[in-house]
C-alpha cells in the first residue's frame, strides 16, 4: 500500500514484497508496477514506538503505519537498519540501510 491515491505506490515510498524490503524509484504505472530498488540507503519518515531509535537498531515494515517504518517487530515485517536517531515516541526523517 502507497502513499498515493488509493493506495498507489508513489516514488519514495518503502514497501516489502512479501518479506523482501524496497524503496519505490518510480510511480506505480496503471499496469501496477514501479521500479524500486531493494538495497543501498533512503531517507524515510521512522516513527519509535518501541522506545528511541538508535544507529543501528532494526526497523520494520508496518503496513498499517501511516508512515509505513518503525521500531516495533510485532507483526511487522523486518525492513532494515537505523542509520540515524529519533526520539522515543516521536517521528523524523532519517536515513535507512534498506535490507538486512
Amino acid at each position: 500500500t502507497g502513499s498515493g491515491p488509493s493506495g498507489v505506490i508513489k516514488s519514495g515510498d518503502p514497501g516489502v514484497l512479501g518479506q523482501l524490503p524496497f524503496v519505490a524509484l518510480t510511480d506505480e504505472d496503471a499496469d501496477g508496477f514501479a521500479t524500486a530498488k531493494f538495497n543501498g540507503t533512503a531517507d524515510l519518515l521512522v516513527d519509535a514506538e518501541a522506545a528511541a531509535v538508535n544507529p543501528g537498531d532494526l526497523l520494520y515494515f508496518d503496513a498499517a503505519d501511516p508512515n509505513k517504518i518503525n521500531n516495533s517487530s510485532a507483526g511487522n515485517v523486518r525492513f532494515g537498519y537505523a542509520l540515524g536517531a529519533v526520539g522515543n515516541g516521536a517521528t523524523g526523517t532519517i536515513t535507512v540501510k534498506i535490507g538486512y
